[in-house]
């Protein structure tokens, strides 16, 4: 998992050449402390994407700018273009990510 310490970094991996999921996060958030544990899993299941952690309290503008208001959330780009996201304030379980991103594969 890959977490940008400056928005320029996360800028450089918008435009990651490949599948890039863009996984926003807070602190605060419960259910994102639930999917946390099992991330790990997910991308050893899914080597054909990077995986961004997005903490959307630091990256507001950005999270504005990609319409991201809940909660974990998931965005899919590939080669800078969106074809992807799974977006909403609702706890995602491991079988829904990967059932997700299987679509992309």
């Amino acid at each position: 998992m890959i977490i940008p310490e400056t928005v320029e970094e996360l800028a450089a991996l918008v435009h990651h050449e490949g599948k890039t999921v863009f996984f926003f996060t807070a602190e605060w958030c419960g259910d994102c402390r639930f999917i946390k544990p099992f991330l790990p899993e997910i991308e050893a299941e899914n080597l054909d994407f990077t995986f961004v952690e997005v903490n959307r309290d630091d990256y507001m503008e950005v999270a504005k700018k990609w319409d991201v208001y809940g909660i974990p959330s998931l965005i899919v780009l590939e080669n800078g273009q969106e074809i992807g996201r799974f977006v909403n304030q609702d706890r995602k379980t491991k079988m829904q990510i990967n059932e997700f991103l299987a679509q992309f594969n």
